[in-house]
């Protein structure tokens, strides 16, 4: 089954649209089998998913907790190193303007 098509399209490149107009084609059936391929991809995605989950070399307890604590230790350094920096240079401002003048 063919679309209708009103040869009166006005504008640039007539000939393309109505070429891809004409190319449009109605199919039911066409739309179940995508259904059907949609839930046919979607086991093979799971299936191949579960086969590389099989693959992967998971850490150890013990390597998930020494690597937490570099994190938890690094992150409290750096946090104490900003704070020790921001209270420095407050206290720069500070001076500044008390021995220059200012708010």
């Amino acid at each position: 089954m063919r679309a209708k098509v009103d040869r009166r399209v006005a504008g640039n490149g007539e000939r393309e649209v109505m070429a891809a107009i004409e190319n449009v084609k109605a199919s039911p059936a066409r739309a179940l089998d995508g259904v059907r391929g949609w839930w046919a991809n979607s086991r093979e995605f799971i299936a191949e998913v579960r086969n590389e989950m099989k693959r992967v070399t998971w850490p150890s307890g013990r390597e998930v907790y020494a690597t937490t604590m570099v994190v938890i230790l690094v992150s409290a350094f750096f946090g104490l190193y900003l704070f020790a920096l921001d209270v420095g240079l407050d206290r720069l401002v500070a001076w500044f303007f008390r021995q220059f003048g200012g708010a």
